[in-house]
């Protein structure tokens, strides 16, 4: 259920009984030659939505503009700092857990957010607040590795283009029908949560915008079926975090 769609009285009944909240955080940023540009986003609160079908929980309005700084240099990006969107988020988890929800899950669909997500967890009590994002879980995980392997990449990765398409169509390839060039471990391990260098640095270096991800293996039936093993292992995740806080 939306928040946004809910009435205060709906809303209060709930509180009364002790719901928590989910809230999806994603990004505003390109995606390669067939990816949306809220890809991030979309995914994040499709994941969300779709979860919260199964586990009945409330869903706010996503958070969009979050760090992208090293995708400034393609048209369409808009990025903030991470100082920021941390004190963004930190005063919309507050105020959602001052509003009187047990506590606040995040489903997240970018990894530059992680860091200051996590960072949030430190002044906000830890176990009113559970971070998740929608690609963490094993199921999820091992779907995405049996589908596309080394494909899947760092950035405008065939699982979540898959997701968007399964939700508003595919677009054509473009550039993306032929396969990026591969990363190696090391560059993954270095590059792991996004840290990417300054925009025109890594857009010569990946001037398509995708990151060892081969966009055009993803199709609406991939996207469906990610979204349902991630929904329902986002639910679980969530209904447990909702009884835990439930029980403070």
């Amino acid at each position: 259920m939306r928040l946004e769609q809910m009435t205060w009285y709906e809303v209060d009944g709930r509180i009364a009984e002790g719901a928590a909240i989910m809230l999806p955080v994603g990004s505003t940023e390109q995606h390669g030659p067939m990816g949306r540009i809220g890809t991030d986003t979309i995914c994040a609160e499709a994941v969300a939505l779709a979860a919260a079908e199964i586990c009945d929980a409330i869903v706010a309005p996503p958070l969009a503009y979050t760090p992208a700084p090293f995708n400034t240099a393609f048209p369409g990006t808009v990025s903030v700092s991470a100082v920021t969107f941390r004190a963004l988020a930190e005063e919309v988890i507050t105020a959602l857990l001052a509003q009187g929800f047990s506590g606040v899950f995040v489903v997240n669909g970018h990894g530059a957010n992680l860091e200051p997500l996590n960072l949030i967890a430190g002044t906000v009590a830890p176990e009113r607040l559970r971070v998740r994002s929608w690609w963490e879980p094993a199921p999820v995980n091992d779907m995405r590795n049996d589908l596309y392997g080394d494909w899947e990449g760092m950035h405008a990765t065939p699982s979540e283009i898959a997701i968007t398409q399964s939700l508003l169509g595919p677009l054509p390839p473009n550039q993306a029908s032929e396969p990026p060039e591969r990363l190696n471990s090391a560059f993954l391990q270095a590059h792991k949560g996004d840290r990417h260098g300054p925009p025109d640095e890594h857009r010569a270096a990946f001037p398509d915008g995708r990151v060892g991800s081969h966009s055009a293996l993803a199709t609406p039936e991939d996207g469906e079926r990610l979204l349902d093993v991630a929904a329902e292992a986002i639910a679980r995740d969530y209904a447990a975090f909702e009884a835990q806080t439930r029980g403070r």
